[in-house]
């Protein structure tokens, strides 16, 4: 998944995240991103600034562009383990939160098809109807199947606390 910044017509400024660039430059070609505060589809990336982590880096987190707002009180491990360090905790709540906006775009945004997503993915693919964006169910045979016919599906992140 990559993240863009993006800016329409009107300048408005927002965030999506796609599955790859070439995702990105199909979806905007068939004129399926669409800015959030006046619906426009004449769309373009903005600039933005790389995370690069360097050679040292590598295998620990990038550290936080914005440090976020300390927490009221600390989560305490249970007995006998290490306490997770606080920038941890802050980064997990931040990619949580990420995922929970991602998600609930998408179910504002998409069409629910349920269980004939693959049918209707294909429909869309194949030119028998017009794109739109739709999510719903499918196996992970039917996903597979849709990715080996060149189709772009992804998951809906999933949070420990939906489960709840």
């Amino acid at each position: 998944m990559i993240r863009y910044s993006l800016r329409c017509d009107s300048g408005h400024e927002f965030e999506s995240w796609f599955q790859s660039s070439s995702a990105y430059d199909s979806q905007v070609r068939r004129k399926l991103v669409n800015c959030p505060a006046c619906d426009s589809t004449k769309v373009e990336k903005a600039i933005m600034a790389p995370r690069i982590v360097g050679k040292k880096g590598r295998g620990r987190a990038p550290e936080p562009v914005e440090a976020p707002a300390p927490s009221a009180a600390p989560e305490a491990a249970p007995s006998g383990e290490a306490s997770p360090t606080p920038l941890l905790l802050a980064q997990e709540r931040e990619l949580r939160a990420k995922l929970k906006e991602l998600r609930d775009h998408i179910v504002k945004t998409a069409d629910n098809v349920g269980d004939s997503f693959p049918e209707e993915a294909r429909k869309m693919h194949y030119g028998d109807i017009e794109h739109r964006p739709i999510y719903g169910e499918a196996s992970p045979t039917e996903a597979k199947a849709l990715i080996d016919e060149g189709i772009e599906v992804a998951p809906l992140p999933v949070l420990p606390d939906d489960r709840n």
